[in-house]
């Protein structure tokens, strides 16, 4: 694929920030984390539509409060027509990974994903997804 430069203005903190998501993210240079930043825009924006995607939803919870693992189950039996796996491991006593492997219609699953996320008591969660189609 052939490169082609232009040239970007951007105002003084704006660059700063730039400059350190670089550091940050360890990119070689400024172009490798635009052109990063730029594709992952693009696939965020598929994922709003009807794609086909396949992905993962990772969560993370105290497995202490069990109305949590009810809620998830609650909510993984309405969409049983996307979800591939659904598996937990537990970390130590307290803390439970649960991982749900996905694959459908993109808005489908970032619905199930923000479902999911949106229970009082996850302490963090993250949708991951790539084009299937």
């Amino acid at each position: 694929m052939t490169v082609k430069r232009f040239g970007v203005s951007l105002e003084e903190d704006l660059l700063e920030s730039l400059d350190s998501y670089v550091l940050t993210n360890g990119f070689s240079n400024r172009s490798q984390a635009i052109r990063f930043l730029i594709e992952k825009n693009i696939a965020e924006q598929k994922w709003q539509c009807n794609h086909v995607v396949a992905g993962t939803i990772i969560i993370m919870f105290d497995q202490t409060k069990t109305d949590i693992s009810i809620k998830i189950n609650a909510i993984q039996q309405n969409f049983k027509d996307v979800i591939l796996s659904s598996t937990q491991y537990y970390i130590n006593k307290n803390f439970c990974l649960h991982i749900v492997t996905v694959m459908g219609i993109a808005r489908r699953l970032t619905s199930l994903s923000d479902k999911l996320i949106s229970i009082k008591g996850i302490m963090h969660g993250k949708l991951v997804m790539s084009r299937a189609d």
